[in-house]
């Protein structure tokens, strides 16, 4: 077939070039590819008969094909006749199908499917969760305006009462209160003093009182001197 139709084509001359348009939108990785199934001849007048640009006259493809895939397309096209492969060139319908026929596409229309079929079911999942997370931030607003305002207000107090005890059992609080404590035993000392001056005790019952309240002042003095010594020191 192929010696048939390079022989007719010496006898047309021109004829060939206008039936094949030379602005195909045929891949230039597989016009050009030094494998093309294309027949070759010694003639130079025949092989510039197809028009076809040679690689570095081509301007690059934006999509590369790899040699792989270049090798299956090729082995693919192999076997077909120049009419097919000249409709393949002209034809955009026919090219289409050739082209959706290959396995590397159909895997990657597979691939989109099922991407566009999982985008979809996310799709309804979110929607679905919708009224959920609705839920949730209604939740979460009620808490921060009620259940987290009554728990700040009771850290606040909280914290006040901790102020308050350390304040309560500070060194300096707890001095000042020792020696409160030691001017009211001074305090009722002289008033058990008084009460002996004017007869309104006797003299048995004031013994006790007293010294049980001298032995309370002293021994409160001496713990107020040793703390301040201390403190001071």
């Amino acid at each position: 077939m192929f010696k048939s139709f390079w022989g007719s084509q010496e006898q047309d001359g021109q004829a060939l070039p206008q039936e094949i348009p030379t602005n195909s939108w045929y891949p230039s990785s597989l016009l050009s590819s030094p494998s093309s199934t294309h027949p070759t001849t010694p003639s130079s007048s025949s092989s510039s008969s197809f028009n076809v640009q040679r690689p570095a006259d081509r301007p690059q493809s934006a999509a590369q094909v790899s040699p792989s895939e270049a090798a299956g397309i090729i082995f693919l096209l192999k076997d077909r006749s120049i009419d097919e492969l000249r409709k393949l060139l002209a034809d955009k319908d026919a090219y289409r199908q050739f082209l959706l026929s290959l396995d590397q596409v159909k895997i990657q229309n597979n691939l989109r499917v099922e991407l566009h079929k999982e985008t979809l079911q996310l799709a309804r999942e979110n929607l679905e969760k919708e009224p959920r997370i609705m839920e949730l931030q209604n939740q979460c607003r009620i808490i921060r305006t009620t259940e987290l305002a009554a728990a700040q207000e009771n850290l606040h107090e909280l914290e006040r009462q901790k102020e308050e005890t350390l304040k309560f059992y500070s060194p300096s609080s707890l001095l000042r209160r020792l020696q409160e404590a030691m001017n009211k035993t001074e305090e009722e000392s002289e008033a058990l003093h008084r009460q002996l001056l004017d007869g309104e005790i006797e003299v048995g019952p004031f013994v006790q009182k007293y010294k049980k309240l001298r032995n309370t002042y002293h021994r409160r003095a001496l713990t107020h001197l040793a703390a301040k010594t201390s403190l001071t020191g």
